[in-house]
């Protein structure tokens, strides 16, 4: 059975910094696309950064040059530096993974739990 388990929200002024992480555990075989998402209040869950297996990232243009994401495919985890963090990046995170378990013997999107990042002004 595949758990993400994530860590590193909290409160922080703007202008702050916090970094997020992801790990994944259980029956892995392999991860294909790891990313990050966010829900503000009222809002529909968006993008906020996706890295494949190959290293290729892609990020939403609101974070693109603040936030930083990368992988660690020997802990299985995926992390999301945040710099110049700004009141609207408030929302919960949430990781995405891509993998393929021996359990279903085929690739499934699992989520992490949830973690809140709240920026004051």
């Amino acid at each position: 059975q595949v758990q993400l388990v994530e860590s590193g929200g909290g409160l922080v002024q703007a202008g702050g910094s916090l970094r997020l992480s992801c790990a994944a555990s259980g029956s892995i075989v392999s991860i294909n696309r790891m990313g990050w998402y966010r829900q503000a209040p009222g809002a529909q869950r968006e993008l906020v950064a996706t890295v494949t297996s190959g290293g290729s990232t892609n990020y939403a243009d609101s974070v693109k040059g603040r936030f930083t994401i990368s992988r660690d495919n020997v802990k299985n985890t995926v992390y999301l530096q945040m710099n110049s963090l700004k009141p609207e990046d408030t929302a919960v995170y949430y990781c995405n993974m891509n993998i393929f378990s021996s359990d279903t013997y085929t690739g499934l999107n699992y989520w992490g739990q949830g973690t809140q990042v709240t920026v004051s002004s």
